[in-house]
Protein backbone atom coordinates (compact mmCIF):
# COMPACT_ATOMS: atom_id res chain seq x y z
CA UNK A 1 0.00 0.00 0.00
CA UNK A 2 1.06 3.59 -0.51
CA UNK A 3 0.12 7.00 0.84
CA UNK A 4 1.05 10.49 -0.29
CA UNK A 5 4.27 10.27 1.73
CA UNK A 6 5.42 6.69 1.31
CA UNK A 7 4.83 2.97 1.46
CA UNK A 8 2.59 1.56 4.19
CA UNK A 9 3.59 -1.78 5.69
CA UNK A 10 1.17 -4.53 6.66
CA UNK A 11 1.09 -3.28 10.27
CA UNK A 12 0.33 0.31 9.21
CA UNK A 13 3.85 1.68 9.61
CA UNK A 14 4.63 4.30 6.99
CA UNK A 15 8.04 4.50 5.28
CA UNK A 16 9.36 7.28 3.03
CA UNK A 17 9.36 6.39 -0.68
CA UNK A 18 13.17 6.44 -0.76
CA UNK A 19 15.85 5.65 1.77
CA UNK A 20 19.53 6.57 1.92
CA UNK A 21 21.90 3.61 1.73
CA UNK A 22 25.05 3.81 3.87
CA UNK A 23 27.14 0.80 2.84
CA UNK A 24 30.81 1.91 2.82
CA UNK A 25 29.83 5.39 4.08
CA UNK A 26 32.20 6.47 6.86
CA UNK A 27 31.86 10.28 6.95
CA UNK A 28 29.38 12.17 9.10
CA UNK A 29 29.20 14.91 6.48
CA UNK A 30 27.64 12.53 3.95
CA UNK A 31 24.86 11.63 6.39
CA UNK A 32 24.30 15.28 7.30
CA UNK A 33 24.21 16.25 3.61
CA UNK A 34 21.65 13.51 2.90
CA UNK A 35 19.44 14.71 5.73
CA UNK A 36 19.82 18.30 4.56
CA UNK A 37 18.74 17.23 1.06
CA UNK A 38 15.54 15.75 2.47
CA UNK A 39 16.22 12.09 3.19
CA UNK A 40 14.53 10.86 6.35
CA UNK A 41 15.12 7.11 6.03
CA UNK A 42 18.66 6.01 6.84
CA UNK A 43 19.55 2.36 6.17
CA UNK A 44 22.54 0.86 7.98
CA UNK A 45 23.69 -2.47 9.48
CA UNK A 46 26.16 -3.86 12.02
CA UNK A 47 28.11 -5.22 9.06
CA UNK A 48 28.72 -1.69 7.73
CA UNK A 49 30.64 -0.72 10.89
CA UNK A 50 29.34 2.86 10.68
CA UNK A 51 26.56 3.00 13.26
CA UNK A 52 28.61 5.10 15.70
CA UNK A 53 29.32 7.61 12.96
CA UNK A 54 25.66 7.71 11.95
CA UNK A 55 24.62 8.11 15.58
CA UNK A 56 26.94 11.10 15.94
CA UNK A 57 25.52 12.64 12.76
CA UNK A 58 21.96 12.15 14.01
CA UNK A 59 22.84 13.95 17.23
CA UNK A 60 24.11 16.92 15.21
CA UNK A 61 21.36 17.19 12.61
CA UNK A 62 18.67 18.74 14.82
CA UNK A 63 15.89 16.64 13.26
CA UNK A 64 13.45 15.20 15.83
CA UNK A 65 13.75 11.42 16.19
CA UNK A 66 10.08 10.92 15.34
CA UNK A 67 10.71 12.41 11.88
CA UNK A 68 13.40 9.86 11.06
CA UNK A 69 13.09 6.26 9.90
CA UNK A 70 16.12 4.21 10.98
CA UNK A 71 16.90 0.70 9.78
CA UNK A 72 19.62 -1.65 10.96
CA UNK A 73 20.37 -5.34 10.49
CA UNK A 74 21.83 -8.29 12.38
CA UNK A 75 24.69 -9.90 10.44
CA UNK A 76 24.84 -13.59 9.54
CA UNK A 77 27.57 -14.32 12.12
CA UNK A 78 25.13 -13.24 14.84
CA UNK A 79 22.23 -15.50 13.90
CA UNK A 80 20.52 -17.15 16.88
CA UNK A 81 18.33 -15.70 19.62
CA UNK A 82 20.91 -14.40 22.11
CA UNK A 83 23.33 -13.06 19.51
CA UNK A 84 20.51 -11.29 17.68
CA UNK A 85 19.35 -9.60 20.87
CA UNK A 86 22.93 -8.53 21.65
CA UNK A 87 23.38 -7.17 18.12
CA UNK A 88 20.21 -5.11 18.47
CA UNK A 89 21.32 -3.61 21.77
CA UNK A 90 24.71 -2.75 20.25
CA UNK A 91 22.98 -1.01 17.34
CA UNK A 92 20.83 1.07 19.69
CA UNK A 93 23.89 2.09 21.71
CA UNK A 94 25.95 3.08 18.69
CA UNK A 95 23.09 4.89 16.95
CA UNK A 96 22.26 6.66 20.25
CA UNK A 97 18.54 5.97 19.96
CA UNK A 98 15.90 4.27 22.11
CA UNK A 99 14.24 2.27 19.33
CA UNK A 100 14.59 1.31 15.66
CA UNK A 101 11.93 1.79 13.04
CA UNK A 102 12.99 -1.35 11.18
CA UNK A 103 15.23 -4.26 12.16
CA UNK A 104 16.22 -6.93 9.63
CA UNK A 105 17.99 -10.28 9.49
CA UNK A 106 20.74 -9.37 7.05
CA UNK A 107 21.48 -12.77 5.51
CA UNK A 108 19.78 -16.19 5.60
CA UNK A 109 22.89 -18.43 5.72
CA UNK A 110 25.93 -17.97 8.01
CA UNK A 111 28.00 -19.77 5.35
CA UNK A 112 27.24 -21.77 2.18
CA UNK A 113 25.71 -25.15 2.95
CA UNK A 114 24.94 -24.26 6.58
CA UNK A 115 22.00 -25.68 8.52
CA UNK A 116 20.46 -22.25 8.55
CA UNK A 117 16.83 -22.95 9.43
CA UNK A 118 17.21 -23.34 13.23
CA UNK A 119 19.37 -20.21 13.41
CA UNK A 120 16.94 -18.12 11.37
CA UNK A 121 14.02 -19.41 13.44
CA UNK A 122 15.73 -18.32 16.66
CA UNK A 123 16.70 -14.94 15.24
CA UNK A 124 13.15 -14.39 14.06
CA UNK A 125 11.87 -15.16 17.57
CA UNK A 126 14.17 -12.42 18.83
CA UNK A 127 12.82 -9.97 16.25
CA UNK A 128 9.26 -10.87 17.18
CA UNK A 129 10.00 -10.20 20.84
CA UNK A 130 11.54 -6.82 20.02
CA UNK A 131 8.49 -5.98 17.92
CA UNK A 132 6.02 -7.12 20.56
CA UNK A 133 7.83 -5.06 23.20
CA UNK A 134 7.82 -1.93 21.02
CA UNK A 135 11.59 -1.74 20.65
CA UNK A 136 11.14 -1.79 16.86
CA UNK A 137 8.24 -0.53 14.77
CA UNK A 138 8.64 -3.15 12.03
CA UNK A 139 10.68 -6.30 11.36
CA UNK A 140 11.85 -8.05 8.25
CA UNK A 141 14.65 -9.74 6.35
CA UNK A 142 17.33 -8.93 3.81
CA UNK A 143 18.60 -11.07 0.91
CA UNK A 144 15.96 -13.76 1.56
CA UNK A 145 14.79 -15.67 -1.51
CA UNK A 146 11.35 -17.34 -1.65
CA UNK A 147 12.66 -20.60 -0.17
CA UNK A 148 14.03 -18.71 2.84
CA UNK A 149 10.86 -16.69 3.26
CA UNK A 150 8.73 -19.83 3.13
CA UNK A 151 10.58 -21.20 6.15
CA UNK A 152 10.10 -17.99 8.14
CA UNK A 153 6.41 -17.85 7.24
CA UNK A 154 5.90 -21.46 8.38
CA UNK A 155 7.32 -20.81 11.85
CA UNK A 156 6.53 -17.14 12.48
CA UNK A 157 3.85 -15.62 14.65
CA UNK A 158 4.45 -12.28 12.92
CA UNK A 159 5.24 -12.37 9.20
CA UNK A 160 8.14 -10.36 7.78
CA UNK A 161 7.01 -6.90 6.72
CA UNK A 162 10.06 -6.18 4.53
CA UNK A 163 12.47 -8.07 2.29
CA UNK A 164 15.43 -6.02 1.14
CA UNK A 165 17.28 -7.52 -1.82
CA UNK A 166 19.24 -6.52 -4.90
CA UNK A 167 16.77 -5.12 -7.41
CA UNK A 168 17.36 -3.00 -10.50
CA UNK A 169 17.01 -3.10 -14.29
CA UNK A 170 19.11 -5.98 -15.52
CA UNK A 171 18.66 -7.94 -12.28
CA UNK A 172 15.09 -7.53 -10.99
CA UNK A 173 14.81 -10.92 -9.22
CA UNK A 174 11.20 -10.92 -10.33
CA UNK A 175 10.35 -14.27 -8.71
CA UNK A 176 11.31 -12.90 -5.30
CA UNK A 177 9.44 -9.68 -5.97
CA UNK A 178 6.26 -11.51 -6.96
CA UNK A 179 6.52 -13.79 -3.94
CA UNK A 180 6.80 -10.82 -1.61
CA UNK A 181 4.02 -8.83 -3.20
CA UNK A 182 1.63 -11.79 -3.19
CA UNK A 183 2.10 -12.07 0.58
CA UNK A 184 2.05 -8.41 1.60
CA UNK A 185 5.82 -8.14 2.14
CA UNK A 186 7.22 -4.78 1.07
CA UNK A 187 10.27 -5.05 -1.19
CA UNK A 188 13.27 -2.76 -0.79
CA UNK A 189 16.04 -2.41 -3.36
CA UNK A 190 19.70 -2.30 -2.45
CA UNK A 191 22.04 -1.36 -5.29
CA UNK A 192 19.16 0.16 -7.31
CA UNK A 193 21.71 1.63 -9.74
CA UNK A 194 23.48 -1.68 -10.31
CA UNK A 195 26.64 -0.41 -8.57
CA UNK A 196 26.71 2.43 -11.07
CA UNK A 197 27.01 0.14 -14.07
CA UNK A 198 23.48 0.90 -15.24
CA UNK A 199 24.33 4.56 -15.68
CA UNK A 200 26.06 3.64 -18.93
CA UNK A 201 23.71 0.87 -20.09
CA UNK A 202 22.42 1.64 -23.62
CA UNK A 203 18.73 1.07 -22.82
CA UNK A 204 18.88 3.18 -19.66
CA UNK A 205 20.65 5.97 -21.59
CA UNK A 206 18.00 5.75 -24.33
CA UNK A 207 15.18 6.11 -21.81
CA UNK A 208 16.96 8.90 -19.94
CA UNK A 209 17.02 10.88 -23.18
CA UNK A 210 13.39 10.01 -23.95
CA UNK A 211 12.07 11.19 -20.57
CA UNK A 212 14.52 14.05 -20.07
CA UNK A 213 15.90 12.51 -16.87
CA UNK A 214 19.23 11.15 -15.70
CA UNK A 215 20.02 7.42 -15.94
CA UNK A 216 19.91 7.21 -12.13
CA UNK A 217 16.44 8.77 -12.06
CA UNK A 218 15.23 6.21 -14.61
CA UNK A 219 16.49 3.35 -12.40
CA UNK A 220 14.93 4.77 -9.25
CA UNK A 221 11.61 5.50 -10.96
CA UNK A 222 11.68 1.92 -12.28
CA UNK A 223 11.81 0.73 -8.66
CA UNK A 224 8.90 2.88 -7.54
CA UNK A 225 6.71 1.81 -10.46
CA UNK A 226 7.28 -1.78 -9.43
CA UNK A 227 6.27 -0.81 -5.85
CA UNK A 228 9.83 -1.31 -4.63
CA UNK A 229 11.43 1.13 -2.18
CA UNK A 230 14.92 2.09 -3.49
CA UNK A 231 17.92 2.80 -1.26
CA UNK A 232 20.29 4.89 -3.41
CA UNK A 233 23.65 6.07 -2.12
CA UNK A 234 25.71 9.07 -3.14
CA UNK A 235 28.39 11.26 -1.61
CA UNK A 236 27.50 14.35 -3.68
CA UNK A 237 24.61 16.58 -2.53
CA UNK A 238 23.69 17.42 -6.12
CA UNK A 239 23.15 13.74 -6.92
CA UNK A 240 21.39 13.18 -3.60
CA UNK A 241 18.86 15.85 -4.55
CA UNK A 242 18.48 14.51 -8.08
CA UNK A 243 17.77 11.03 -6.73
CA UNK A 244 14.82 12.46 -4.81
CA UNK A 245 13.48 14.26 -7.88
CA UNK A 246 11.63 11.35 -9.47
CA UNK A 247 7.98 12.16 -8.84
CA UNK A 248 7.24 14.38 -11.84
CA UNK A 249 7.30 11.73 -14.55
CA UNK A 250 6.18 8.17 -15.23
CA UNK A 251 7.84 5.48 -17.32
CA UNK A 252 5.48 3.96 -19.89
CA UNK A 253 4.55 0.33 -19.26
CA UNK A 254 6.22 -0.84 -22.46
CA UNK A 255 9.49 0.67 -21.25
CA UNK A 256 9.04 -0.90 -17.80
CA UNK A 257 8.86 -4.29 -19.51
CA UNK A 258 11.96 -3.48 -21.54
CA UNK A 259 13.85 -2.72 -18.33
CA UNK A 260 12.52 -5.86 -16.64
CA UNK A 261 13.64 -8.06 -19.53
CA UNK A 262 16.93 -6.45 -20.53
CA UNK A 263 20.05 -8.66 -20.45
CA UNK A 264 21.65 -9.15 -17.04
CA UNK A 265 23.45 -5.92 -16.19
CA UNK A 266 24.94 -4.57 -12.99
CA UNK A 267 24.55 -7.72 -10.89
CA UNK A 268 26.71 -7.57 -7.78
CA UNK A 269 27.76 -11.21 -8.18
CA UNK A 270 26.45 -11.90 -4.68
CA UNK A 271 24.00 -14.75 -4.08
CA UNK A 272 22.41 -15.47 -0.67
CA UNK A 273 23.26 -19.17 -0.74
CA UNK A 274 26.81 -18.90 -2.10
CA UNK A 275 28.30 -15.64 -0.90
CA UNK A 276 30.94 -15.84 1.80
Amino acid sequence: MISEKGFILENGTEMPFLGFGTYLVQEEKIILDALDCGYRHIDTARRYENEKMIGNALQQCGIPRRELFLTSKVWKTDLGYDKTMASFEASLKDLQVQYLDLFLIHWPLPFPGADWKPLVTESWKALERLYDEGAVRAIGVCNFLPQHLLHVLKTANTAPMIDQFEFHPGYPQYETLQFCQSRGIQAEAWSPLGRGRLLEAPLVLELAKKYGKSPAQICLRFCLQNNVLPLPKSSAPQRMKANLDIFDFEIEQEDIYRLLTMPQTGWSGIHPEHFE
